[in-house]
């Protein structure tokens, strides 16, 4: 998976919500009139911690930039193995290893409309991929594990779990179906301008 960021100015652009402004990771115009945006979560670490933090700030920035009238995609990818780090000491306590319970909430959140939810993306990538694996006895800090991921050649690839089955409101694990999505609604909207 190749996911070209730096397009254009390869800036964040401001979307104005119907709350507040908000600076988002990709954004489609046309005419200088925002088509879509688009937001990335690639988690790294502590996902149990924070992951009902991600989750209520995804759906309160999906409803502040929807309700504006524009579209809103997102991408959420993550790995199936985390470390957890201790924040007081940086050390890693443990290794998060991704269950279905952890899921719940976003096969839920697949099933409701976007059509009438404002709190629903138009359509999410949920995307579980394999890392390599780290060596707990050589990573003891947040700076080592940083310093390793950045050190290595990383191939991504997807990890398929059979037991989630996602609604339409979201795409699992298929990047090009959701890029499709995407580029279909950005078509179709731009017809209009």
């Amino acid at each position: 998976m190749c996911i070209p960021l730096a397009f254009g100015d390869s800036k964040e652009k401001t979307i104005s919500g119907v709350y507040m402004d908000k600076k988002v990771d990709i954004s489609i115009f046309k005419n200088n009139k925002p088509l879509a945006a688009i937001g990335v979560k690639f988690i790294m670490s502590n996902y149990l911690q924070n992951s009902n933090n991600y989750f209520e700030n995804m759906l309160g920035e999906t409803a502040n930039i929807r309700s504006n009238g524009i579209a809103y995609f997102q991408v959420f990818v993550l790995p199936d193995s985390l470390p957890y780090f201790n924040e007081k000491e940086q050390g890693i306590t443990k290794v998060e290893h991704i269950k279905k319970h952890y899921i719940d909430k976003y096969i839920k959140l697949s099933y409701s409309n976007p059509d009438i939810h404002m709190h629903t993306p138009n359509r999410t990538l949920f995307y579980i991929v394999e890392f390599p694996k780290f060596d707990l006895e050589k990573i003891l800090s947040r700076k080592d594990y940083i310093n390793y991921y950045n050190n290595i050649d990383v191939m991504v690839s997807p990890k398929e779990y059979a037991d989630y089955n996602f609604g339409k409101a979201i795409i699992y694990n298929d990047y090009e179906k959701f890029i499709n999505e995407v580029v279909k609604y950005c078509i179709n909207k731009g017809k209009n301008l």
